[in-house]
């Protein structure tokens, strides 16, 4: 008998009940290090006292009113991301998906609108991942999320990170976008290298096309950036975000320049519950935390605290670890041993990791993690290993 939560899940047994700062509590009250942070989303730990009284305040005046009337919260949140961001206006969603939703349309329709109708391609990148709606899947094309749900949607150009493929499929008279990850969070923590950004941006102005930034995982200080392309240099056309700018309360938006967005006016795109009273009281208290004077140096600093604890695990333990790779607190280790089993090893550690493609653990602890924190992982990754290494 099917069970009455659709069984879409590999769920693990873990039974959690509670949060706080860098911890989880399972039903038995046993606690667990959360180097995973909801994949990206708990930026700043469980239960923030922080965020908690924005929401708490916010419950108590407004919960939903609908994109029929003004939303004063709305204005309040995109006028903060426009002031640290290239965007000049906003879509906001719940969720990354939809996001990436209203980016895909939205590069479309700016096409459309300057009077080229023609040009609806959007090139990707092997290994993209842009949520699981029919347009995210059928930009990633990844056998296990495309597998019985043909025919996909046309227009998708996926092409391998190099620059003479990215050259050849991008044309001035088909080429609507390109649409890029800064860090490839699920296709194994890919850093795409700066110079290929400001490639890319060069190679989009030359076509006319769109840049698009999925900034859903890597973005919200995960890097020690407030957004990973400022590492680059560049500014982004449109860019996709979610996760962290909710610090686990279900909020995205969909950042875009004037120009790019000029073909989106009324009745183009809508949402029921995006931008909610709730998730704008919530990421407006997140943005207060990680804009803080030194909150991203210290991102940065325990960031190098951890790849070096991380490349010293990997020396350690030749056998189970290959190398580490990412950017800020967004980390990957490359295994040498199957990536599920260190996951579960350090479960039984009482640690929490996230798997990726390419046999890659992630480690994505909150960005308030402490260096105590950090040690203490590491300890209990270090066991984890030894328990492999002993099977």
């Amino acid at each position: 008998m099917i069970p009455t939560v659709m069984p879409t899940y590999a769920r693990t047994e873990h039974d959690f009940v509670r949060g706080e700062g860098a911890w989880l509590i399972d039903g038995s009250g046993r606690r667990h290090l959360d180097f995973g942070a909801g994949i990206a989303v708990n930026c700043l730990g469980h239960a923030h006292p922080k965020l908690v009284a924005a929401l708490t305040e916010q419950a108590g005046k407004l919960w939903h009113t609908s994109n029929l009337y003004r939303a004063p919260w709305q204005e309040a949140l995109s006028k903060r991301l426009s002031e640290l961001t290239f965007a000049d206006t906003m879509f906001f969603t719940n969720s990354g998906a939809e996001a990436m939703e209203c980016a895909f349309k939205l590069a479309r329709k700016y096409q459309h609108h300057a009077g080229f109708p023609e040009k609806t391609e959007i090139v990707v990148f092997e290994g993209c991942f842009h949520g699981r709606t029919m347009a995210g899947i059928s930009a990633s094309g990844a056998e296990k999320m495309v597998k019985g749900f043909g025919p996909l949607l046309q227009g998708f150009v996926r092409v391998p990170l190099d620059l003479d493929a990215v050259k050849a499929a991008v044309s001035a008279e088909k080429t609507a976008a390109i649409c890029i990850e800064p860090v490839m969070g699920e296709g194994g923590i890919i850093p795409v290298e700066r110079d290929f950004l400001r490639a890319l941006r060069s190679i989009a102005d030359e076509a006319g096309a769109l840049l698009i930034l999925d900034e859903i995982q890597c973005g919200v200080g995960r890097t020690g950036k407030l957004f990973a392309h400022e590492w680059a240099g560049i500014k982004p056309d449109v860019m996709a975000i979610a996760k962290g700018i909710g610090g686990g309360f279900p909020i995205g938006a969909c950042l875009a320049t004037e120009q790019a967005a000029a073909g989106m006016v009324a009745g183009t795109h809508g949402s029921t519950y995006g931008g909610n009273p709730l998730g704008c009281a919530v990421a407006m208290a997140v943005l207060d935390e990680i804009t803080a004077p030194g909150f991203l140096d210290n991102v940065n600093r325990l960031a190098g605290r951890l790849r070096q604890k991380l490349g010293a695990l990997v020396d350690a333990h030749p056998a189970i670890f290959e190398g580490t790779r990412g950017e800020g607190l967004m980390l990957g280790l490359r295994c040498a041993a199957p990536n599920g089993d260190v996951v579960k090893a350090a479960y039984a550690e009482g640690l929490l990791t996230v798997p990726a493609a390419d046999n890659v653990v992630r480690i994505l602890p909150p960005l308030n993690v402490t260096e105590a924190e950090i040690d203490e992982a590491l300890s209990r990754l270090d066991a984890a290993a030894a328990r492999l290494e002993a099977a």
